[in-house]
């Protein structure tokens, strides 16, 4: 593993994703990538007792799934690294807790996956981790409690905001062949003055385009140079927004497309300005994008997912959204 140029880390051995799994809900299942998950649930309890047990069901079933379709049992995990959108990370904590794996928890806010898959790699890479698991999830009615108002209370959505996916993805690394990360970027925290709790995209958007101007200066590459980029959940504004920031800063952005976008359909399904969430980039990455490098449809991506580092509290005390995007550089 080396350095190249500031911000960016070149794997020299190359983890591979040796198993991937993702998991959805109801609304993901009526939607467009609905072929691409393992497994998809018909109600938003998953025969559960509350929304937050539900979550770590998610979790549960997406790891249990990317180590059995690796080809590997839990002991053969050396490290686990999961997040989710709820304090303390319990989705995490309690979804994993029975798979006695060493644990590290995360949080990189709806940029977890891409925070979670760099950090495993980094372990498979170094020889700290034969085999290391990278997962995290989101849930949109514990979601909305958390961070809006719950359900009961029927309040409005503006426009501008997001669906937060109730979905879950992971992916299992070691040194094999197939899918591998050879690049990972660490992003840095940008912060632009955004306020508005429901316009996640706005504030995500520049933090996307610093790390994404941050590894093409590191690797003297350029947009054209890959098979797709994908955002994590910038959704239709942020889309927007990042776009407009690459270009003045010299680098149009070709062949992007942002997995808030794809998971769901805006035509008939009312998710506003799009999905969002831990689950949402992470859902896309382990089911739609893996599967179609692997039937090679897509052989050199970036996979760049978004989060906005903010906390009930600090909204409330008036405080603005910090942004923050990680990149992985996955090729077959």
């Amino acid at each position: 593993m080396k350095r190249v140029g500031q911000y960016t880390l070149r794997f020299e051995r190359c983890p591979a994703i040796l198993g991937h799994a993702a998991v959805g809900g109801k609304k993901e299942s009526e939607g467009p990538l609905a072929p691409d998950f393992d497994q998809l649930f018909s109600d938003s309890y998953l025969n559960q007792e509350s929304w937050e047990k539900a979550e770590s069901r998610l979790q549960t079933e997406s790891a249990s799934l990317a180590i059995r379709k690796a080809g590997l049992r839990n002991t053969d995990i050396h490290m686990i690294f999961a997040g989710d959108l709820l304090n303390q990370c319990i989705s995490s904590t309690f979804g994993l807790r029975n798979l006695n794996i060493p644990y590290l928890g995360q949080y990189g806010a709806c940029s977890t996956m891409a925070q979670t898959l760099a950090m495993a790699a980094m372990a498979v890479e170094s020889g700290a981790a034969t085999y290391a698991a990278a997962v995290t999830s989101s849930h949109f009615c514990t979601a909305e409690r958390q961070f809006r108002t719950p359900l009961e209370y029927g309040a409005q959505r503006a426009p501008t905001a997001q669906w937060t996916a109730t979905a879950s993805g992971a992916a299992v690394l070691g040194i094999g062949t197939g899918v591998r990360v050879c690049h990972v970027t660490v992003g840095r925290i940008k912060d632009l003055g955004v306020t508005d709790m429901a316009n996640m995209g706005a504030a995500m958007a520049p933090a996307a385009a610093q790390t994404l101007l941050d590894f093409f200066a590191d690797t003297s590459t350029a947009p054209e140079d890959y098979d797709a980029i994908y955002t994590g959940d910038l959704g239709t504004v942020g889309t927007e927004l990042l776009h407009a920031l690459m270009r003045e800063n010299g680098v149009p952005l070709s062949r992007h497309k942002d997995c808030g976008l794809l998971l769901y359909d805006r035509d008939r399904q009312d998710v506003h300005a799009g999905g969002s969430g831990c689950g949402c980039s992470a859902c896309v990455l382990c089911g739609h994008i893996l599967n179609a490098m692997e039937r090679g449809e897509e052989k050199n991506i970036l996979f760049m997912a978004t989060g906005a580092l903010m906390s009930t509290t600090s909204s409330q005390q008036g405080e603005s959204i910090p942004g923050i995007a990680h990149l992985v550089h996955l090729s077959v």
